[in-house]
């Protein structure tokens, strides 16, 4: 259901929250004018904010295309209150009961609604993909969440289960984050990195390898540069995203918090690989146990090399 109640837009508390931070980072700042303004958006806090920016700046259109269209403090609305969201004389016959007006009202709504999700769906879709990271995850998420998505948006969401862009580039991103990581080159490590990755995620990749001198078969995770502040500031974005479709009916409130809740835990957890180096490592000693039913069923699980692990590798 639209919640009416509200009085103003859904953007303008979001704008103006981007406007404190913005205003906050540069006074943290010590140097002037425009040097200031280009250190700090190149600090992770800047390139945060700057991503924050660039999807509202994004989705702002879509957000008043259904606020311009549906929102009960919509000029247009109040001009057309007569005949678009009154219904008091459209249709309705001497005697006919408020229980009439009601329904109409509704049937109207929804195809109000069901236009706008065709017309908007694909440009929803098309944000995400040039996003890319955590917003690829939240399109296939929502493809198959039990979540009342419209199922123009969900049509859309279903395409990035089968076709989701590529990985990062090995020479110019994944080469240096290991040689930076691990403060050695990789080839004083490994015998050979296949450069294709063997599988690909929203915040890293994985790659095969062969370790040099025990010549050990290995696979190397290796997390983007960017996630971690990349993911913080595409979370607190979603989180936004979510209260203005809670606002356009889109999707449910209480359903959304929690799918919320869980999402960006989840997320946020998947930033941390030494907790997950730490998992790995007590699974595969478990699993090393004669009474564990892994060695009877011939299922090998792999062994984590410390010397080889930090906060961006595993």
């Amino acid at each position: 259901m639209l919640r009416t109640s509200m009085k103003s837009s859904a953007v303008i508390p979001f704008a103006r929250k981007l406007a404190r931070r913005t205003a906050i980072g540069l006074a943290g700042t010590t140097l002037a004018g425009g040097t200031a303004v280009a250190v700090y958006t190149h600090t992770e806090s800047g390139l945060g904010l700057k991503r924050e920016i660039d999807f509202w700046r994004n989705i702002t259109p879509v957000v008043w295309d259904y606020w311009w269209n549906t929102s009960f403090s919509s000029p247009k609305i109040r001009f057309h209150s007569g005949e678009l969201f009154s219904w008091k004389k459209e249709g309705k016959e001497e005697g006919q009961s408020e229980e009439y007006e009601n329904d109409a009202k509704k049937e109207r709504r929804k195809k109000v609604l069901q236009s706008l999700h065709e017309k908007n769906a694909p440009k929803i879709f098309q944000i995400m993909l040039d996003l890319g990271g955590l917003y690829i995850k939240l399109g296939q998420v929502l493809s198959v969440t039990a979540l009342p998505i419209p199922e123009e948006y969900r049509e859309r969401f279903r395409i990035l289960q089968s076709n989701v862009p590529g990985h990062e580039d090995f020479d110019s991103v994944i080469l240096p984050t290991l040689e930076k990581e691990l403060k050695s080159p990789v080839r004083d490590i490994f015998e050979s990195i296949e450069e294709t990755p063997c599988g690909a995620a929203s915040i890293g990749q994985a790659h095969r390898a062969v370790l040099k001198g025990t010549k050990e078969p290995v696979v190397i995770k290796v997390q983007y540069p960017d996630a971690k502040w990349q993911v913080p500031a595409d979370i607190e974005c979603v989180g936004q995203f979510l209260k203005v479709c809670v606002w356009f009916g889109v999707v449910d409130e209480s359903a959304s918090k929690l799918s919320y809740e869980e999402f960006s835990r989840q997320f946020l957890a998947e930033l941390d690989y030494e907790a997950e180096k730490e998992n790995l490592k007590e699974v595969y000693e478990s699993s090393l146990d004669p009474r564990a039913p892994y060695l009877e069923k011939g299922v090998v699980l792999p062994r984590v090399f410390d010397e080889f692990c930090t906060k961006q590798v595993i």
